[in-house]
């Protein structure tokens, strides 16, 4: 008993710095977050503390009021938390990555599945809205990236629905703030053992090419590569 409430006691202060290192990181892009949590607090206090007097029960709605209150100030500071946090990742490599691991349930996400030399890079993510191809970078080298990317999963898949997003500001772009919800909204197309299975065949995949023996040493004399740079695909 005592070693559990060790643990609590010590759980607690964990807690409440990351509280409150949230709250400094937040009020570095919002000034006003302090302001506008103390009035989402007292307003709702206060709305419900008149309800209390006009039914004749100020001590029930007092408390109803003090509960909610404190709920409305945790929602609107994880919003602007939220926001603050989106502001200072965008533009900033891997953010998309970033966004993607925190999606939620039901989603299975694998980053830099494709990158080129100018560092821009294709994220995958399967849910049941099928494949989800997220590339983040300059707009139009992505392009190349996400074709070449999106080809090979509906050659590996071409029963799964395959999306691909560009996070961004520009036209037909997604901003990194919006990239969950639009994710969200994509229709749901496959059961979960459909999901399972996506997954593993992209998994198989993976482990096929990473164990994939390479030769070793100088290339034999004599030997020269076919015309075209390499085998060709059957």
């Amino acid at each position: 008993m005592a070693r559990k409430e060790t643990a609590a006691d010590a759980a607690n202060p964990g807690r409440l710095k990351q509280i409150a290192l949230t709250y400094k990181m937040t009020r570095r892009a919002d000034k006003k977050i302090g302001l506008v949590l103390a009035a989402v607090g007292i307003v709702t206090f206060g709305v419900f503390l008149a309800i209390g007097f006009l039914i004749g029960h100020p001590i029930y709605a007092g408390i109803l009021g003090l509960l909610l209150a404190f709920l409305a100030t945790a929602i609107v500071f994880g919003r602007r938390a939220e926001r603050a946090a989106f502001g200072q990742m965008e533009g900033q490599p891997g953010a998309a990555a970033a966004v993607l691991d925190n999606i939620g349930r039901g989603w299975t996400t694998t980053p830099a599945v494709a990158m080129n030399r100018n560092q821009d890079v294709v994220h995958r993510a399967v849910g049941k809205a099928g494949i989800v191809l997220v590339a983040e970078g300059n707009p139009s080298r992505v392009k190349s990236l996400l074709a070449a990317e999106k080809k090979k999963m509906n050659r590996i898949v071409a029963d799964v629905p395959v999306h691909d997003l560009v996070v961004g500001t520009g036209e037909g772009q997604v901003e990194l703030k919006k990239l969950r919800t639009t994710m969200l909204k994509l229709p749901r197309v496959l059961t979960g053992p459909q999901v399972t299975a996506t997954n593993d065949r992209l998994r198989a995949l993976g482990d096929l090419m990473s164990n994939m023996p390479l030769p070793k040493g100088p290339m034999p004399k004599g030997m020269r590569m076919p015309k075209g740079g390499g085998p060709k695909a059957r």
